[in-house]
């Protein structure tokens, strides 16, 4: 059985769109009802809109997340945090970000619930 950590950071992976897009009813059960983000930019986004943006995609995020921490917040709630950057075409790494996720264990198994993505410093 994966630890929460594994497991955790496997389903966000998908919201990574590693190279298979997700459908929309996959996307569905992966967000919360309730959902919402605010993204590296500052800007709110909603579950319908994040939906239709990653159900749009056809290729794979140049998104490289490293860096991956569980803390647990009950049984039912966790926090997954992490570090992303972005690879150009020429071998760059751009727009570093600090990401953390609220998931929720719900009926239908752990969902997204909360995310943000606050711009990092880089090194």
């Amino acid at each position: 059985m994966p630890s929460l950590l594994d497991e955790l950071r496997q389903l966000e992976a998908e919201l990574h769109h590693p190279g298979t897009p997700s459908s929309r009813e996959r996307l569905s059960q992966l967000l919360h009802p309730d959902f919402h983000e605010v993204g590296r930019s500052g800007r709110p986004y909603d579950r319908q809109t994040v939906i239709n943006h990653l159900a749009a995609q056809t290729t794979p995020a140049p998104v490289e997340p490293s860096g991956h921490a569980v803390h647990p917040l009950s049984g039912e709630c966790a926090l997954l945090t992490y570090r992303s950057v972005e690879n150009t075409p020429d071998g760059r790494q751009v727009n570093a970000a600090l990401r953390s996720s609220v998931w929720r264990r719900t009926e239908q198994g752990w969902q997204l619930f909360y995310h943000q993505g606050t711009p990092a410093a880089t090194d």
